[in-house]
């Protein structure tokens, strides 16, 4: 797509630092001339393999570990255990049934039943697990003999289990193998309890179908569904839907459809149950849960090609049955380049991200140095970025006729001494025609919801299906059938419309539409009217003062600062007495990113800050929404960069198998080779602009 125009406009009247001629050239010619790679604290490049490959390899996460990292390892599985397994299937009536669950929980829930009961025979002694499957069978025995329970709900305990980790292994697989019982925690102590509320659902369903219901209940895997079986009664069905929602209906909601290949004459409607977006945390087990587990991190780098990341995110997230949000990354990377970036995934081990690696090789994506860790990442846990980029087509500026090596040359030696601006580059706000990422961010700062969304969802003047479900959007606003037009690849797209369908196209219907996008979406649009406003300050700072360091301008005290992220109290306001002295360099004046904890330049570039705020309706935000949970406390930036271990070549065509048949081979034909390490947060693109002085 083309790039529009006014933002043609915009990005070109930003300013330089340097005074060399420059050159012509094109960049981004196809994605492999244009190589970035993540630099982490430690200064290491994330493609490089790592030592802390797999190593234990956790077990699929999709029943009792959900939560828990462990070293199933050092637990010995026992064929010994073979026995107790029939034993424990007569007691359940789990005949290795196939139940309305999807078919993919169904294989990881088979599969993880035998190693929980490996688990229950390995974390409790002997005795304490052959009298708990004596307690379960006693318990079905008397249901199935009709027998009431009298007095008060027979318990057994497993005692005191003092490792909060094992304690969380044992309820979970505890309820996964015996889902008509129920765990409780008191203290460090385990109580077996009988699950009321599964006997409760056996009079209106199969003791089967009760069965895998509150395993599927239990195993509470994110983007899964459970169906009962079909079902003629619409009395019967009505019955099942009251009591899933009045038990469940903080966990669960329920729909009914019409089985597949149904007579129509006679339909089979089937109820379909799935998990609410993230009320799972309210539900009662997880008061123990979020005390006794702890979540599985497994990091990795991410290498794709041609390929948006919040694209490549929604892909990967479907695949590995997680959401979005649950993916952490230290920074955003180019679309139409080669990238490889730090990744952490949550609630996924490192053996199932393993399983997915051919899968998503189609989307030209690749995932290694997959590993277990502590914690997710951060926005801006990086030191910084390297490129290797290709300029190909060099050529002089127009009317300049000096030697092209020679302006080349000079451009960067120029560039590598003085440095350059530190805009925001042109992919921070989209390159759409009608609507930039930053407009939307205005949209959402003033709470405008559903003007926020309509901007989203604006056309560009193509006839492709994207553009033609989006035009149809805005003519009808019926979310339902523009989702049946939008193509399946478009993630964020489907996951707005699906809101809108579910919740309507109202202001609070458009609130919890932004909450299809995790945190790191819906604040990106609003750190893009920022970043907006930061480049216009800054070129008007330029402008205003130039390369002088005045009165009432903002300095980090720092010599060297690599990220946006330093307090207030590293940030000076620059006195009379200093800009006469000329104590303070150009590279050390800061800017501020709009929020509401940072302050601004006491000068002519402070009373600018207020007039733009105020021409856009901002004067009296304070850069908090609350509704959409999103907080913007600012920071600040260099007004200068400088590139880092900087080196080049020159070539030509030929040499990069690019040479075309009958070409001639001069000056017009050379290629620049260009490597350089920049700080987080600043862009290959602008640093290119400053050396060519051309956009």
């Amino acid at each position: 797509m083309e790039e529009d125009t006014d933002f043609r406009i915009r990005f070109s009247s930003l300013c330089f630092i340097t005074d060399h001629v420059g050159f012509h050239g094109t960049i981004k010619s196809s994605p492999s001339d244009f190589v970035v790679t993540e630099i982490d604290e430690q200064g290491q490049l994330v493609n490089k393999a790592t030592n802390e490959l797999i190593g234990k390899v956790l077990p699929e996460p999709n029943n009792f570990a959900k939560k828990t990292k462990v070293d199933f390892q050092s637990l010995s599985f026992k064929e010994e255990s073979n026995q107790e397994v029939s034993t424990v299937t007569g007691c359940s009536d789990n005949q290795n049934h196939q139940s309305g669950s999807e078919k993919e929980d169904n294989d990881g829930t088979s599969k993880g039943k035998e190693e929980q009961v490996d688990v229950l025979g390995n974390l409790l002694d002997e005795k304490t697990n052959e009298l708990l499957n004596h307690f379960a069978c006693d318990i079905k025995e008397k249901w199935n003999s009709k027998t009431e329970l009298i007095g008060s709900s027979p318990e057994f305990s497993l005692g005191r289990i003092l490792d909060k980790n094992q304690r969380a292994i044992l309820h979970s697989a505890v309820r996964q193998k015996f889902p008509f019982l129920i765990t409780v925690g008191k203290n460090s102590e385990i109580v077996v309890k009988p699950n009321l509320e599964y006997k409760e659902l056996c009079h209106l369903v199969s003791e089967e179908e009760a069965f895998d219901f509150f395993k599927y209940l239990d195993a509470k895997k994110e983007n899964s569904k459970f169906t009962f079986k079909p079902d003629t009664n619409k009395d019967h069905r009505k019955a099942v839907h009251h009591f899933v929602n009045k038990k469940f209906g903080n966990l669960v909601e329920t729909k009914s459809f019409p089985e597949l290949n149904y007579d129509a004459g006679n339909p089979n409607v089937v109820i379909t149950v799935r998990f609410r977006e993230k009320t799972h945390k309210h539900r009662k087990r997880s008061l123990f849960e979020c005390r006794d587990q702890k979540v599985i991190y497994t990091a990795f780098t991410l290498r794709k090609e041609n390929l948006e990341m919040f694209e490549a995110l929604g892909f990967l997230a479907i695949k590995l049955g997680v959401i979005p949000s649950d993916f952490s990354y230290a920074g955003l990377k180019d679309k139409k380049a080669i990238t490889y970036q730090a990744m952490v995934v949550r609630k996924v081990t490192p053996e199932r991200l393993k399983n997915i690696e051919k899968e998503i090789e189609k989307k030209r994506m690749n995932v290694f140095n997959i590993r277990s860790v502590d914690d997710s990442l951060r926005l801006g846990q990086l030191k910084g970025n390297h490129f290797d980029i290709i300029i190909r087509n060099l050529r002089n500026q127009i009317n300049d006729s000096a030697n092209l090596r020679e302006r080349i040359l000079e451009a960067i030696e120029n560039v590598k001494n003085k440095g350059f601006v530190n805009y925001y580059g042109p992919q921070r706000f989209g390159m759409g025609r009608k609507v930039h990422t930053d407009q939307i961010g205005l949209a959402l700062l003033k709470s405008e919801m559903v003007e926020a969304v309509k901007l989203f969802l604006t056309p560009e003047d193509l006839d492709d299906p994207v553009n033609k479900a989006k035009k149809y959007f805005l003519q009808t606003e019926d979310a339902k059938g523009t989702l049946s037009m939008m193509p399946e690849f478009k993630v964020r797209e489907r996951a707005l419309l699906e809101s809108l369908h579910r919740f309507g196209m109202t202001e609070e219907g458009c609130i919890q539409a932004w909450f299809s996008f995790p945190h790191s979406m819906r604040i990106f649009y609003v750190h893009a009217y920022s970043s907006k406003i930061w480049n216009e300050a800054v070129s008007y700072r330029l402008a205003t003062y130039g390369s002088r360091v005045v009165e009432g301008d903002l300095v980090c005290l720092d010599e060297d600062v690599d990220d946006e992220h330093f307090p207030n109290s590293r940030v000076h306001l620059v006195t009379e007495e200093e800009e006469s002295a000329n104590t303070y360099a150009i590279h050390r004046v800061v800017l501020p990113v709009l929020g509401y904890n940072i302050q601004y330049p006491r000068n002519k570039v402070g009373q600018w800050y207020q007039e733009v705020l105020s021409k856009d309706g901002l004067q009296t935000c304070r850069f908090k929404v609350p509704t959409l949970k999103l907080n913007v406390p600012g920071c600040y930036r260099q007004i200068l960069k400088h590139p880092h271990n900087v080196s080049y070549q020159l070539m030509e065509e030929h040499d990069i198998d690019v040479k075309t048949e009958g070409s001639h081979i001069d000056e017009a034909t050379l290629s620049l080779l260009i490597s350089f390490d920049l700080d987080a947060s600043c862009y290959a693109t602008v640093c290119l602009r400053e050396i060519m002085k051309h956009d």
